[in-house]
């Protein structure tokens, strides 16, 4: 079997995902060959992944302005796109005009002009390509796509969405670049878009109508001096203040944070240690949306960052009953673990509430590994072979451009007190 040839864009902590399954798991059939990124030290340590864990060739390396070169020396059969994400557009537009499919990390990008130049090229150029939403694999996120389409409350009328971040998972969002809104578009679009993009894939509809409101309560300097704090610093690496700070992390005593992080920033610029009470933080830590979608369902959605659990409880009201779920996650750090406790579970609990009935708890197979089992066989639909699949997981470029148009247009309404229709954000 000739293997097929990827390379890929930005080798952070999101990238390890994809680079390291093509190097084990689909060693037979997959090869990465080539690396781009702003900083050299992070492809060097990618590479030392691949050649000394794994026993893979090294993959070359590009400085992310040689793009094109890359694509041009190399002709990948994919581009597996996981830079941040303000620049997913760039390198996904780039990639279809030249003639390759793209896999790219959620989001898809972070707003309405930037997902509509994506649409508008993948038309032009007919390429394939693919948003990678692990949590649609989870064996409890698709038991509950299963028992929605089995018909198990009937017809969905309206959905309760909560979603916990707790203050170890909830805090980093405000330590990295995520913490401001050019580079993430924010929680709503850059967290978000797994929770909208799976109510869309679980009632089989798309958003409609976003209203929504947020804020910045816990997270920024303003708030910690109106709890009393007085004592700030600009980062972690060094300051006398963060040692008794239980929102700081040491990025030095762990591998591979000192690796991707420290030890890249001469070449890199970037601090990956801030301090989650800095005055420069434009996204919010609180927000709640309400969506209307197209088949009339009604969802309220909650979303806060500072939470003493992590995971998110869901109930879906129907013409025959309610379904009730609950999730607890294991707690985690990007790129600052094992990756399979990203998003790992710890309970959960499925219920089915008939109209007329007893309740019944919904059991399923349950998987190990991140996002609860599903990044497992996620990556093996990707890079491996897929079977037929009756829940259809696998997520178009539509889709992506879906999960974040609720994020969007929910941005959009934060800032203005007013309803957002999706469809004047854009043409699919």
């Amino acid at each position: 079997m000739e293997k097929k040839k990827y390379v890929q864009v930005g080798t952070g902590g999101r990238a390890r995902m994809y680079y390291e399954a093509v190097a084990s798991t689909f060693k037979d059939r997959a090869e990465i060959a080539a690396f781009c990124d702003l900083s050299p030290t992070r492809m060097n340590y990618a590479n030392r992944i691949l050649t000394e864990k794994h026993g893979a060739p090294a993959a070359k390396t590009y400085y992310y302005t040689d793009f094109d070169k890359m694509l041009d020396e190399n002709k990948p059969d994919a581009v597996i796109v996981t830079s941040v994400d303000r620049t997913h557009h760039d390198y996904i537009i780039r990639s279809m005009e030249k003639g390759y499919d793209v896999i790219s990390e959620k989001p898809m990008t972070i707003d309405e002009r930037k997902a509509q130049a994506i649409i508008d090229c993948q038309k032009k150029t007919g390429k394939n390509l693919r948003v990678t939403f692990n949590y649609r694999y989870a064996p409890h996120n698709t038991k509950i796509r299963e028992v929605l389409m089995d018909g198990a409350i009937g017809e969905v009328y309206s959905i309760h969405f909560e979603w916990l971040l707790n203050i170890q998972h909830g805090a980093d969002y405000f330590r990295r670049w995520h913490r401001n809104k050019l580079n993430s578009g924010g929680l709503l679009v850059h967290k978000a878009t797994h929770h909208f993009d799976l109510v869309n894939f679980w009632i089989a509809s798309l958003p409609e109508t976003v209203y929504a409101m947020g804020d910045l309560n816990f997270y920024g300097m303003k708030n910690a001096e109106r709890r009393g704090v007085r004592n700030f610093y600009y980062r972690c690496y060094g300051s006398e203040a963060a040692k008794d700070d239980p929102f700081a992390i040491d990025i030095e005593k762990n591998e591979t944070l000192k690796a991707l992080y420290l030890d890249a920033e001469a070449d890199s610029g970037y601090i990956r240690d801030r301090s989650v009470f800095s005055d420069d933080i434009s996204i919010e830590d609180t927000m709640g949306v309400m969506v209307r979608y197209k088949n009339n369902a009604v969802m309220t959605y909650s979303l806060n960052a500072y939470m003493p659990w992590e995971g998110y409880n869901i109930s879906f009201n129907g013409s025959k009953g309610r379904l009730e779920v609950n999730v607890v996650e294991k707690s985690y750090i990007n790129a600052g673990g094992e990756k399979g406790d990203e998003g790992a579970l710890i309970g959960k609990h499925i219920t089915v509430k008939p109209m007329f009935g007893k309740p019944y708890e919904v059991q399923f197979e349950e998987a190990k590994g991140g996002h609860g089992g599903g990044d497992l066989v996620m990556l093996n639909d990707i890079f491996g072979s897929p079977e037929p699949d009756r829940f259809k997981r696998a997520a178009s470029h539509v889709d992506g451009a879906y999960s974040i148009l609720t994020g969007i247009a929910a941005n959009k309404s934060i800032a203005s007190g007013l309803p957002v229709r999706v469809k004047d954000l854009l043409e699919v």
